[in-house]
């Protein structure tokens, strides 16, 4: 395995963070969508994470950006200030590497220190390998939606974890 960087994003990092992002979307049920995104939407994204003083970050190798991750509000009431949800992308090709643990510990570490309580993970109910990687790193599952997701043709299934900070 090679040399692993977890850095903050900068706009360059952009198309590759894109080309993840969109390839999640057209071959997994990890985003409930089935439209590709385009460089604009992801750097209005970016901008808005980072303008709202919440973390990008990606991780790297030589082969170029094999993940990233961020954390925004959870909800936009003011008394969900102190819970943030997060969302972390693999590389197809470097999945199973431990880069998702690597980058999901890293956002609950930032997560802490910017005074947040808990952090939240929204995953499909089919999604185990994601599922399992969460509760390894002491997320537990709070609730099941069941069909409140619609992609490929079928019902999803959304689970929450949470983790107290």
């Amino acid at each position: 395995m090679t040399a692993m960087e977890m850095r903050e994003a900068t706009d360059s990092d952009l198309p590759e963070i894109l080309a993840i992002y969109n390839d999640v979307i057209e071959t997994s049920t990890a985003v409930y969508s089935e439209t590709r995104t385009t460089l604009e939407e992801r750097r209005d994204w970016f901008r808005a994470r980072v303008g709202q003083g919440y973390p990008v970050i990606v991780a790297a190798d030589e082969t170029g950006i094999t993940g990233y991750g961020s954390f925004g509000d959870f909800r936009a009431w003011p008394g969900y200030k102190f819970t943030v949800e997060h969302s972390v992308h693999v590389r197809a090709d470097r999945r199973a590497h431990g880069i998702g643990a690597a980058i999901v510990a890293e956002l609950v570490r930032r997560a802490k220190g910017l005074g947040k309580h808990v952090m939240i993970a929204g995953i499909d109910a089919d999604n185990i390998a994601s599922l399992r990687l969460h509760e390894r790193l002491g997320f537990e599952k709070v609730a099941h939606f069941r069909e409140v997701g619609w992609k490929f043709g079928r019902w999803l299934d959304l689970v929450f974890l949470q983790r107290r900070l």
